[in-house]
C-alpha cells in the first residue's frame, strides 16, 4: 500500500477509525473525512498513535450538505489528482425523522445521496489510479428495504428501521449500477455487510441518547476492527482486482435478494439520485461531449 492514497468517510469513530488505522499500518496515506472538527482532530491523533503513521490527514465534509460535499471534492481534487481507494463508510440511523440541509430524509440523504454525489465527484482521480477501488458499507438490513419514491422524505409512517433499510438497499443498487457504468475502466466498486458492530451509529450526537443502550448491547456486537475487516479486504486484496459489483460478508461473496439485483430498479434510482443532487445536467453535458468526440 506504499504510495497509495485512501479516503475514508465517517473516520472519526467506530469502523471508520478502525479502517483508517489499518490502512495506515499497511502504508497508505489516509484522508480521514469527518463532519466535526473537534472530533476529527481527536480521532486523527488516535489514528496516528495506533497506526504509528504520520501520513494521515483530516479533511472536513458534512455528508448531509450538498454544498459541503461539493466544496470538499473541489478541495480534494486540487490537492490529489489520484485516489486509489474510496471507502464510503459514514452512516447514520435516526430515531426520529429528520431532514438534511437540502430537505432529504436524513438516513437516505447521508447514507446514499451524500455518498452518491461524493463518489461521482471523485471518479476522475479514481480513474487516474493504477487500479481504483470503491467500497460501499451497506448492511443486511437492505432485505427489508423499499425505496418509497411516492414519499421520499417518509413524511408518512416514519420509523427507524424503514428509513435505515431503505438507505442500505439504495447503497447496494448504487453499487450495482456504478459497477456497470465503470465497465472498461480500472475502477471497481463492491459493497459489504460488516455484521452487527458496536459503533456510535444510532446515538444522538447532541444529547448522547442511546449510549446506555449501546453499552448494554455491546457484549453481543463485533468490535469495530472486526467489522472493518471485510471492507479493508475489498480495498486491498490483490486477488480482487477484477471483482466488481458484488456484495460481501466476512470476506465471502454473498447472494443478494432479487430486489437488490434488479437492473431497472438500479437505473431508476441512479436517475432519481442524479436529479436530487443536481448531477443530471452535468452528466448529460459530458455524454454529449463524448458523442461529439470533444
Amino acid at each position: 500500500m506504499r504510495g497509495k492514497i485512501a479516503l475514508v468517510t465517517g473516520a472519526n469513530s467506530g469502523m471508520g477509525l478502525a479502517t483508517t488505522v489499518e490502512l495506515a499500518r499497511k502504508g497508505a496515506k489516509v484522508i480521514m473525512v469527518c463532519r466535526n472538527r473537534q472530533r476529527g482532530v481527536e480521532a486523527l491523533a488516535a489514528a496516528k498513535q495506533k497506526s504509528h503513521s504520520v501520513d494521515i490527514e483530516l479533511m472536513l465534509c458534512d455528508l448531509a450538505s450538498l454544498e459541503s460535499i461539493r466544496s470538499f471534492a473541489e478541495e480534494f481534487t486540487r490537492k490529489y489528482p489520484i485516489l486509489d481507494i474510496l471507502i464510503n463508510n459514514a452512516g447514520v440511523v435516526t430515531i426520529k425523522r429528520q431532514l438534511t440541509k437540502d430537505g432529504f430524509e436524513m438516513d437516505l440523504g447521508v447514507n446514499h445521496l451524500g455518498h452518491f454525489l461524493l463518489t461521482n465527484l471523485l471518479l476522475e482521480p479514481l480513474k487516474a489510479a493504477e487500479q481504483g477501488r470503491i467500497v460501499v458499507v451497506a448492511s443486511g438490513a437492505y432485505k427489508i428495504g423499499a425505496l418509497h419514491y411516492e414519499d421520499p422524505t417518509l413524511a408518512r409512517r416514519f420509523n427507524p428501521a424503514k428509513a435505515y433499510a431503505r438507505s442500505k438497499l439504495a447503497n447496494i443498487l448504487f453499487t450495482k449500477e456504478l459497477a456497470a457504468r465503470l465497465q472498461g475502466t480500472r475502477v471497481t466498486v463492491n459493497c459489504v455487510h460488516p455484521g452487527a458492530v458496536g459503533t456510535n451509529i444510532g446515538v444522538n450526537r447532541e444529547t448522547g441518547f442511546g449510549k446506555s443502550i449501546l453499552k448494554l448491547l455491546s457484549y453481543f456486537f463485533l468490535t469495530p476492527e472486526q467489522g472493518a475487516d471485510t471492507a479493508i479486504y475489498l480495498a486491498t486484496e490483490s486477488d480482487l482486482q477484477e471483482v466488481t459489483g458484488q456484495y460481501y460478508y466476512r470476506r465471502k461473496n454473498q447472494e443478494l435478494t432479487p430486489r437488490a439485483q434488479n437492473k431497472q430498479e438500479a437505473q431508476r434510482l441512479w436517475q432519481w439520485s442524479q436529479e436530487q443532487v443536481g448531477l443530471s445536467e452535468l452528466t448529460h453535458l459530458e455524454e454529449s461531449r463524448d458523442e461529439l468526440g470533444e
